[in-house]
């Protein structure tokens, strides 16, 4: 016979929650239902005010549940006892937006101090507490106060003293809110490193997009209610639909965008991107034609209106093939409006060159330089006085696509603050552009197929 499985460390059945008292009675959760598996990591989006946070103090002990059922590392704790709630909290790692550091102590007494508690030995702690300190970056600061620390250094201070502990689960509340791209990618990595070798339970709410490929699981929360993952955006799906079709009835928001004053653009494209970063986890998009296309018309409106704006005569978007070692030109302005496709190997040209090495190149005379592939202008019948080329990462910090403008049209070369405008132009694009390039990469996979099973019959 088999064993029975483990029970989930986290189970919520049917939990509802409020806030105030009378007629200011406001609900905040809505018979929430989820479990947690041991060494899962489970990523909760959604907009603030939606409950996330209310949820995550339910899990750990910090509040009591008024309807439904919380049981966590086996004990209910709904109507449980002090006693029972201390002892489910012994076992839980808390990483919240507050530090809640104690500025009288260093970053190492800080760690320790939550380990005494818990009657670790002064030595063994002292141990711990370097060990952890040093696993998040701050070997260096073993020593310092909070006072001395910066705001992502005191976060990782709290992050140290919840893994230190040797919790079950970990419950992290924006966890990476205050830390860079590389260093919040350190944390996550030790959580999913737990995980994966200890069983450790990993409950993180976030808005950070960079983060979302450790979960095992996504849920959405949003307006009390939960729902996975793909669920909300199939929800979406329609409405972001809804919404480009409708902007793109006769060229409609290609016009809105031509004609937009600068400081009108970031609206724009926020309306355009809203739901963009969370379609990039629905692979089923990739087979809608239909969508491609309009994210390929809202993407070559905004790539030639930036083109305007920073006075180039020719404004390029370019995908990266790594499976294939190339990069390929799929939006260009040219006569007529129509757009050309190039190909070409990562180990030439000028965008080959930014692609491989996440480095902007701005050329006052392109071809003095050895990077500019002349090739290009033949194939497109243009002819290339000066460049300013900029990477687009993903969300992996992968470079994904490249960015080009084309000869600067008052005769003069590209300058550092046309770069540093073009880098903020594309980083807003990017969520949507991501998207368009996941399709597009996907495409160019099932053409070279279609062409290689050709040639083989």
């Amino acid at each position: 016979m088999s064993s029975a499985a483990p029970a989930a460390p986290i189970r919520l059945a049917d939990v509802s929650h409020y806030f105030g008292e009378g007629g200011l009675r406001k609900q905040i959760l809505h018979g929430i239902s989820v479990e947690l598996r041991a060494g899962e990591i489970v990523i909760v989006t959604g907009p603030s005010g939606s409950g996330k946070t209310t949820m995550l103090t339910l899990i750990g002990a910090l509040r009591s549940a008024q309807a439904g059922s919380v049981r966590v590392l086996g004990e209910e704790l709904r109507g449980a006892s002090a006693r029972t709630l201390e002892k489910v909290r012994r076992d839980i790692g808390y990483i919240f937006q507050a530090h809640n550091l104690l500025d009288a102590l260093s970053a190492t007494q800080n760690v320790m101090l939550s380990l005494l508690l818990d009657r670790v030995s002064k030595r063994d702690a002292r141990k711990r507490a370097r060990e952890w300190l040093e696993a998040v970056g701050l070997g260096e600061r073993l020593d310092h106060h909070p006072s001395q620390l910066s705001g992502g250094q005191r976060q990782r201070v709290a992050i140290a003293r919840a893994l230190a502990g040797s919790p079950r689960i970990i419950l992290a509340d924006e966890p990476t809110a205050s830390l860079d791209k590389q260093s919040g990618r350190e944390v996550v990595d030790l959580m999913q490193g737990l995980a994966r070798k200890q069983g450790v339970t990993v409950l993180l709410v976030t808005h950070d997009n960079r983060i979302l490929d450790v979960a095992d699981r996504i849920v959405h929360l949003e307006d009390g209610r939960l729902a996975t993952f793909t669920e909300h955006v199939t929800a979406n799906t329609q409405h972001m639909m809804d919404m480009l079709a409708r902007n793109n009835r006769k060229g409609e928001l290609s016009r809105r965008v031509a004609e937009a004053p600068a400081e009108q653009l970031p609206v724009l494209l926020e309306q355009a991107t809203q739901s963009a970063e969370e379609f990039l986890r629905v692979s089923e998009l990739a087979q809608d034609n239909a969508f491609q296309s309009m994210f390929e018309e809202v993407l070559a409106s905004f790539t030639l209106r930036f083109g305007e704006l920073l006075d180039a005569e020719r404004a390029s978007l370019f995908l990266v093939d790594a499976a294939r070692g190339e990069v390929v030109l799929r939006v260009a302005q040219r006569e007529g409006g129509r757009s050309v496709e190039v190909r070409m190997p990562m180990s030439r040209g000028v965008a080959g060159h930014v692609a491989s090495t996440k480095q902007s190149v701005r050329l006052d005379d392109a071809y003095a330089s050895p990077l500019f592939n002349p090739e290009t202008d033949r194939a497109t019948g243009f002819k290339t006085r000066n460049i300013l080329c900029v990477p687009i990462e993903s969300r992996s910090g992968d470079v994904f696509a490249v960015a080009q403008l084309l000869n600067k049209r008052n005769g003069m070369a590209f300058d550092a603050s046309d770069e540093a405008r073009f880098r903020e132009f594309t980083r807003g694009v990017a969520p949507i552009l991501e998207g368009w390039a996941r399709m597009g990469t996907n495409e160019m996979r099932r053409t070279a197929l279609r062409a290689a099973g050709g040639a083989a019959t």
